[in-house]
């Protein structure tokens, strides 16, 4: 009882904290939503809508290594700036969009045209503000995947390891082969704050997601535990693992899913 006592406020503070300096409103997005971009570098300059990318679909599908490895999307939103020309081009989003890649049963949709009576085929991408066709529905996707408290409301690291989505790593004549690297086993990480769980961290299962290009030098620098001080106040703001965590992968304010090791 007295180690509740003293662990439920610091959970409480931990959480509040969180959505204070990374300045989340208190309402949740839509599970659909959580993870969605808004791309707008050149669309309304170009008379069309901003761009609107879920990541919830893509995520089920790809890699994250794919997209942000061998495609070189940035991992913060709007920093690869992209043109409708380097679509064209095959690059970019251009790279499976391009109307004769296959996936599964069906044809990938092919971006940006030339053509601009094809408002249709614009209006995939550029809709924010408006109610395109899709091809997939989020309720309907994800109905038999396991379920989680926030976020997408899916746990994905279930769903994978249930067989329920097939990450593609590889497409031919982009992606590099690169050897197997030997998998580090889970480790322990001491919070500063006391009383605090400690956190267990996985490369499995971030490896199989990200690989080690994703993470490694550009959110932690060098491979050795513990070469990279952070804080917590700086995965506030979106910095190491707030990268992706409250981004794309669970929100912070899922405590125990990294501080999972009681504390002594």
């Amino acid at each position: 009882m007295k180690k509740i006592l003293v662990m439920l406020p610091a959970v409480i503070l931990f959480t509040v904290a969180a959505m204070a300096a990374s300045g989340a409103e208190t309402k949740a997005p839509a599970p659909a939503d959580f993870g969605r971009v808004i791309i707008n570098s050149f669309s309304q300059k170009a008379g069309l809508a901003p761009v609107v990318f879920d990541h919830w679909l893509h995520r089920a599908k790809y890699t994250c290594r794919l997209c942000h490895g061998d495609l070189a999307f940035a991992m913060k939103a709007g920093g690869t700036g992209i043109k409708a020309a380097d679509n064209q081009q095959g690059m970019f989003c251009g790279v499976c969009h391009n109307g004769k890649m296959q996936e599964g049963s069906r044809k990938v949709f092919a971006a940006c045209t030339t053509d601009k009576s094809d408002t249709a085929r614009c209006e995939r991408c550029h809709s924010l503000g408006k109610s395109p066709k899709k091809d997939y529905d989020f309720a309907a996707f994800t109905a038999s995947f396991p379920k989680d408290r926030l976020g997408n409301g899916i746990n994905w690291e279930k769903a994978s390891e249930g067989g329920l989505i097939h990450l593609t790593d590889y497409i031919e004549g982009v992606s590099t082969k690169r050897p197997a690297k030997e998998i580090l086993k889970d480790f322990a990480i001491q919070p500063k704050s006391k009383g605090v769980d400690e956190i267990i961290f996985s490369h499995k299962k971030h490896s199989q997601w990200n690989g080690c290009e994703v993470c490694h030098p550009e959110i932690f620098a060098g491979g050795k535990r513990g070469a990279t001080k952070y804080s917590m106040d700086e995965i506030n703001q979106t910095k190491f693992c707030g990268v992706c965590h409250g981004t794309v992968a669970f929100p912070l304010a899922e405590c125990d899913r990294c501080h999972s090791k009681p504390a002594k």
